[in-house]
């Protein structure tokens, strides 16, 4: 298991970030996540300057684990590189970004839901994977039985997880982390309550981890 990965295994959540305003927003926010256990961050290029807010947070955090969503090209790559991230997710599996990240010695969590995915992503040597969009893609039911034939990879579904069902997903032992936007959902950011932006991770947290220990 890679540092990376067992660090975010150890959190057990990933918030997925789309931020407007970085200037004013990435640096409370990552005060918000720390202070709820969560020290990690995807900041996705849904909006611009996701590179901005990453080299915001990690000023104020180095030891934040911080990166981009929905990347889409290698100039994504390029600029999440520049603004010190430390991996890249996208949402579907493009061999070309995979490799391209592999050479510019950045960790990249692609984007699956099919066989072909997961035996492509087989291919590049990779041990973490996105599933997205899990519930819209057969959530856990389709995780446990691609984990059958492809009992290598650790998985890090994303899209439709939430405080509702994220117990059921940790407690799946092929499940590394669980990404969501819910911990960071835009009117909270936008209305500046970085308090409950806190207390949705603490509580994330303490649901990840006793799935885990009971599962």
């Amino acid at each position: 298991m890679n540092e990376m990965l067992e660090k975010l295994s150890q959190i057990g959540v990933v918030p997925v970030i789309k931020l407007t305003n970085p200037q004013r927003d990435a640096g409370p926010l990552s005060d918000a996540l720390c202070a709820g256990g969560v020290p990690v961050a995807e900041i996705t290029f849904r909006a611009a300057g996701a590179d901005e807010a990453m080299r915001i947070m990690l000023e104020r955090h180095p030891d934040m684990l911080v990166g981009a969503g929905t990347v889409l090209t290698t100039e994504q790559v390029d600029k999440t590189i520049a603004a010190g991230g430390k991996f890249v997710v996208t949402p579907g599996l493009d061999p070309d970004i995979v490799k391209y990240c592999q050479s510019k010695g950045i960790i990249c969590f692609p984007g699956c839901s099919t066989p072909t995915d997961y035996h492509t992503a087989y291919k590049l040597g990779l041990e973490l994977i996105k599933f997205f969009p899990a519930e819209q893609s057969g959530g856990l039911a389709k995780i446990k039985a691609m984990a059958a034939p492809f009992s290598m990879f650790k998985v890090m579904p994303t899209g439709g997880i939430s405080l509702k069902n994220l117990a059921e997903y940790a407690a799946c032992p092929v499940i590394a982390a669980c990404g969501g936007s819910y911990m960071c959902p835009d009117k909270l950011i936008s209305e500046g309550k970085w308090d409950e932006i806190t207390e949705l991770c603490k509580k994330s947290v303490e649901v990840f981890k006793e799935a885990k220990k009971n599962g």
